[in-house]
């Protein structure tokens, strides 16, 4: 199965459809929200230069969707030379497939093709979201080690930085 990581606007309007269709876990709702609030964050943004969304395709059907942000949509605790992940979603029935690590490991090409002048990737993961955790260190994202009271719970701040190589 091929997949790739592919700007929102480069769907096919049917393509568009299937993903208003994704759906998470009833227990993921708190981290991740749902497609709806992820959709509606990047379509009535006021700086759409500031918000980009990216979909997951595995054979051309969309499987998982998430949000990448830049000033002036950059959350406070961001550094302002990245860009930070958001609403990282995998449709309830194809995770455990590998989508979220495919997500993962497409991002750091997406991301510099839409903003080549960014230095590193960021997000904000709720410490008790094992799962996630575990998906974006072991996709070498880094921790922090500083953690703060975020809506759920605490949260921890991850980063990835370019290499030459990227």
């Amino acid at each position: 199965m091929e997949t790739r990581l592919v700007p929102y606007e480069t769907l096919s309007l049917v393509q568009k459809q299937q993903l208003d269709t994704l759906q998470v876990h009833p227990e993921q709702l708190p981290y991740s929200g749902d497609i709806y609030c992820a959709l509606n964050s990047l379509l009535v943004n006021p700086n759409p230069a500031g918000i980009k969304g990216f979909a997951l395709l595995a054979d051309d059907l969309p499987v998982a969707f998430l949000l990448l942000k830049r000033p002036p949509c950059l959350p406070h605790w961001a550094d302002e030379h990245s860009a930070t992940l958001h609403a990282l979603q995998v449709d309830r029935h194809q995770q455990g497939r590998g989508f979220g690590k495919a997500c993962l490991q497409a991002l750091p090409a997406a991301a510099l093709q839409a903003w080549p002048q960014i230095k590193a990737l960021e997000l904000s993961v709720d410490a008790d979201n094992v799962a996630a955790m575990r998906l974006y260190l072991g996709a070498g994202w880094v921790d922090s080690g500083e953690a703060y009271r975020g809506r759920v719970g605490y949260e921890r701040r991850l980063r990835w930085t370019f290499t030459s190589e990227a």
